[in-house]
């Protein structure tokens, strides 16, 4: 039997588990910031466990720099003992914690987030005053294993994620764009812009090759050079909206520009890629109340946006003439 001298003793020798799990969510992303928002600490508690851990075991864990922190060889080796048994615990435990269903956090890449999701978003939180709604912008597809605390993810691919559900939201299409400061520069000396004569204007390139597509889907005209090239779709998009050239954009992208006049679609042919828009989610997330609210308006939009598509400005002006006395 033990007094009770000697079980304080041995409980202090112990290294807490909430420090090890610390340890383990910075020591796989490498980044402080990232591993205390996963565990919902703040950068300053989340370095106050691992210095108190390195100090109970007499040994640095990181090695501490300006771009992030990486492993000494000792916190590798720790990882390495303590990773799989930390992994078995928080599996163990998954089917006994409660998710809140007033808190509600999903995951998209930043530009998704920007052009479709938040011009939308206003509505639905005031249908719904009690949902605490979290939105976490990354390039990076979350890991819902890893990220328990994510509950659901927008996500653009072919739409096989084994182990998630999986809900079509819908397809990604492509379209020809340009600024009305070009059009009305360029009109005088080209007249209206067409879909077998666009290969005349000042043209942009695309970072996806996807002009080459288009020139060969429709059998049209391809440019002598184009006027710049982009690597990045954005950077693209703005150089559209400057007047640089004509773009050719990503509808959910390009939708807010051209519902506001910033950008004219050009003709009513698109190009459909090879890829979609699914809203994703883990088994564990389907009785989550907020969860299925979001779903079921996130369904609607996206089915009011394939019903209402943008009209090129061709189609806008033979429609003003039909009712033009």
């Amino acid at each position: 039997m033990k007094f009770k001298a000697d079980v304080h003793e041995e409980a202090m020798s112990r290294p807490p588990l909430h420090a090890l799990q610390g340890f383990a969510a910075a020591a796989r992303s490498g980044n402080l910031s990232r591993a205390a928002e996963s565990m919902h600490l703040t950068v300053s508690a989340l370095s106050h466990q691992i210095k108190a851990l390195e100090t109970r075991l007499g040994y640095a864990l990181f090695v501490r720099g300006s771009r992030g922190i990486t492993l000494t060889d000792d916190g590798r080796r720790l990882l390495e003992r303590i990773g799989p048994h930390l992994e078995a615990i928080e599996e163990a435990l998954r089917p006994f914690t409660a998710a809140r269903d007033d808190v509600l956090t999903v995951s998209l890449v930043p530009s998704m987030a920007s052009a479709w999701l938040v011009p939308r978003l206003g509505r639905f939180l005031a249908a719904h005053p009690r949902l605490e709604f979290n939105l976490q912008s990354d390039t990076r597809l979350v890991d819902f294993d890893r990220s328990a605390g994510v509950d659901a993810a927008i996500r653009s691919g072919n739409g096989r994620w084994p182990g998630l559900v999986v809900r079509h939201l819908f397809d990604e299409s492509l379209v020809p764009v340009a600024s009305p400061a070009l059009l009305d520069r360029m009109r005088p000396e080209l007249g209206e812009p067409t879909l077998h004569d666009l290969h005349r204007w000042p043209m942009l390139g695309d970072p996806g090759g996807y002009w080459d597509r288009w020139f060969a889907h429709f059998g049209t005209g391809r440019p002598a050079r184009y006027v710049a090239t982009f690597d990045d779709g954005e950077a693209m998009q703005r150089a559209a909206m400057e007047g640089v050239g004509i773009g050719l954009a990503r509808m959910t992208r390009a939708r807010p520009l051209l519902d506001s006049g910033l950008l004219q679609r050009l003709c009513d042919e698109s190009l459909r890629t090879d890829y979609a828009h699914y809203l994703v989610y883990p088994p564990r997330s389907q009785r989550h109340a907020g969860l299925v609210a979001f779903e079921a308006w996130l369904m609607e939009k996206a089915r009011d946006d394939v019903a209402s598509p943008v009209p090129a400005i061709s189609s806008r002006q033979a429609r003003a003439d039909e009712v033009d006395p």
